[in-house]
């Protein structure tokens, strides 16, 4: 499987995690900023799975313990800090814009799949790399 197939496959499986995580959330709570906290909670499952995958099967990479594995994800969490303000911006506007939960996905999954391409020309420079 080429190299852009499988990013775009775990790019998916990841924005599902997350979509997921997000309405088990709103399930869950429902009050004033049930909102928020979905999508604070759905990118970070979606975050984690993302960087196992990645770690694993893009990049080929090995961290040789906790330590280094926890250097590593905190340094792909920062990259992503631009890339998910691209997301959350996506899907509060058009949120803000239909206000409804179908275009309020159709703006989380664009915005999800513009962050992800530059996630990962920021992650092939700058995180999984041996010095």
């Amino acid at each position: 499987m080429s190299l852009v197939l499988l990013y775009t496959v775990f790019a998916v499986i990841a924005t599902l995690v997350n979509l997921l995580v997000q309405e088990l959330s709103l399930l869950i709570y429902s009050d004033r900023f049930a909102l928020y906290v979905a999508i604070l909670a759905g990118t970070l499952a979606g975050l984690y799975t993302k960087f196992i995958l990645d770690k694993r099967y893009i990049f080929r990479f090995q961290t040789e313990g906790l330590r280094e594995h926890g250097k590593h994800f905190l340094l792909y969490s920062l990259m992503g800090v631009f890339t998910t303000m691209i997301f959350w911006g996506m899907e509060l506007g058009f949120d803000y814009f239909f206000q409804t939960r179908l275009m309020r996905y159709v703006g989380a999954v664009l915005g999800l799949s513009i962050g992800y391409w530059v996630k990962y020309q920021l992650d092939k420079r700058f995180v999984f790399i041996r010095r």
